[in-house]
């Protein structure tokens, strides 16, 4: 029997130790999100464009879409998670934000990824993280201010 999905806050050191190196991602193969789904992130996102500068890796058994080949990224989760999951704001302080999360359950995959071109389920991502330790908190704010809606959000 599986523990229940549980996502807690760690301290930076301990999260680079365990997950500063793309090799501590679980699954067959690990890649990093391309310029341009990372632009298309932003877009979804409403934020100003290049304001996520750092990579974006994910990891899993299978990296391409089961129906159109598309090579899975971060923008099927961004936009999968926006459809009832998250909110704009929560996602955008988790990719640019100082403070670190980490899910406690051993990742079979990712629950609730669809293909953001063709809708197909993705049940081979297993993880998915992204390096940006230097965001200031200040241009955090700054970036969460300018999306739309323009209402500035504390970090979680």
């Amino acid at each position: 029997m599986s523990r229940p999905r549980e996502t807690v806050e760690v301290d930076p050191v301990l999260f680079r130790a365990v997950y500063d190196s793309p090799a501590s991602l679980p699954g067959r193969h690990r890649w990093v999100t391309p310029e341009h789904d990372v632009r298309r992130i932003e877009k979804l996102l409403g934020m100003p464009a290049r304001s996520i500068g750092a990579p974006l890796w994910v990891s899993g058994d299978e990296p391409d879409c089961p129906k159109c080949g598309r090579r899975q990224t971060w923008l099927d989760i961004v936009s999968s998670a926006l459809k009832g999951v998250h909110d704009r704001a929560m996602v955008a302080t988790v990719i640019l934000g100082e403070r670190k999360y980490v899910n406690t359950e051993v990742p079979d995959s990712i629950a609730g990824v669809h293909c953001v071109d063709c809708h197909t389920p993705i049940e081979g991502l297993r993880s998915f993280k992204c390096h940006n330790w230097a965001y200031a908190f200040e241009a955090l704010e700054a970036v969460l201010e300018r999306m739309d809606g323009g209402v500035s959000r504390s970090a979680p």
